[in-house]
């Protein structure tokens, strides 16, 4: 727990606060994967056992923090970026209720690589998506009102031109009829993704660990122009290798998706940025948060904390969405996260919720060739492999 002084100066009279702590470290993490793998489970931080060793680290350290938040700064929002996101976010709303956000730049960076690889002003995309933090299906795609999903699954270069198309292959997302994000190759290829996870020569987390504990200490001797740049670097091959043994076993090679990008102006800063500059100059924003639910989505409580596309503004009131069928896929991670989190923090459920800064967008409605598709997902795989696992 934090016990310093220094952490409730920070917080008091904050308006927003920024959250992004690793409990146990990475030695932690290299810790999670490797117990898993030794039993041949998928050890990733934020899906299976690693993400629910992650989860009951670091649940008892937010909640601490929350209640800090309460009372030192009352009216601030708290920006989670701590994973697994939708587990924290949803044990420190117990807390704070709606004034606690969580972010992924997963979901939001697919819609501006789909804009970039169509040619499509990012500005004048909306994006339909639903799920849970790295869990969740991106239903349509929505240019000047006209859905370009579709679009793009028919064209194989396009397609061949995303993560998601290499991850999961083009046949596989046509199939589907929706981009599933990435990290659901961990459930619907998960024989591969352990195979690969231990055909690799370290795990995620221990490439990260020697390279975090190599730029600290190339940092110590360097100038201030020469930081920067070590840093720019450090972030560039943190970026090029996300996933790579993943994009490895299906192609033989990874992909780099982040060349040329300045890291400070990518990912989970820019969400961050642009929701607290949504409810602090009062200019309404659509993006895609983790939130409660409400009524989003009917198959979960209307607690759960889910990720959606929402309005983000200064509002003090919310719209409630129309309800959403589920997208395809395992809901009773759901139930699995709010397990752990009801256990570290008990079923208290705090009224007070205070000036609310958003208000859910509707996710549609999936049409009925969708529907099918969704349906086809719980047939056998005529290639000999189970869609979803147990």
């Amino acid at each position: 727990m934090f016990t310093s002084t220094g952490l409730d100066e920070a917080l008091e009279g904050a308006d927003f606060v920024f959250a992004a702590v690793r409990v146990g470290g990475l030695r932690g993490r290299v810790c999670d994967e490797r117990v898993a793998l030794d039993l041949n489970v998928l050890g990733q931080e934020t899906t299976g056992p690693g993400g629910i060793a992650y989860g009951l680290r670091t649940i008892p350290v937010m909640l601490d923090i929350a209640h800090r938040v309460k009372a030192l700064a009352p009216d601030a929002y708290v920006i989670n970026f701590t994973n697994p996101a939708g587990m924290i976010t949803e044990a420190m709303q117990g807390v704070l209720g709606d004034r606690v956000l969580g972010i992924c730049d997963t979901p939001s960076g697919l819609g501006m690589r789909v804009a970039a690889a169509l040619g499509l002003d990012p500005d004048r995309i909306r994006l339909d998506y639903v799920g849970l933090n790295h869990l969740g299906w991106m239903r349509r795609i929505l240019h000047d009102g006209v859905d370009v999903l579709p679009g793009l699954l028919a064209d194989d270069d396009l397609l061949g031109t995303l993560e998601e198309g290499v991850v999961f292959g083009r046949e596989w997302l046509r199939d589907l009829g929706l981009i599933p994000n990435e990290y659901l190759y961990y459930y619907y290829f998960n024989r591969e993704a352990v195979r690969a996870t231990l055909d690799a020569p370290q795990t995620r987390g221990e490439f990260l660990l020697k390279q975090q504990e190599a730029f600290y200490e190339r940092i110590a001797a360097a100038s201030g122009g020469a930081a920067m740049e070590m840093w720019r670097e450090t972030v560039a091959s943190r970026s090029a290798s996300y996933m790579a043994e993943m994009k490895g076993a299906r192609t033989g090679e990874a992909l780099d998706d982040h060349s040329g990008v300045d890291p400070a102006e990518e990912g989970y800063a820019r969400v961050a940025l642009n929701v607290m500059a949504a409810i602090s100059r009062d200019e309404p924003a659509s993006m895609i948060l983790n939130v409660r639910n409400g009524t989003t989505v009917t198959a979960l409580p209307p607690d759960a904390v889910v990720e959606v596309p929402v309005t983000v503004d200064a509002a003090a009131s919310t719209r409630s969405p129309r309800p959403a069928r589920p997208a395809p896929g395992r809901t009773d991670a759901a139930g699995q996260g709010r397990r752990t989190a009801d256990r570290r923090r008990g079923r208290d459920r705090f009224a007070d919720r205070g000036r609310q800064g958003l208000r859910p967008a509707s996710p549609g409605r999936l049409g009925a060739d969708r529907l099918a598709a969704a349906r086809r997902l719980h047939r056998p795989d005529p290639r000999g492999r189970r869609r979803l696992l147990p």
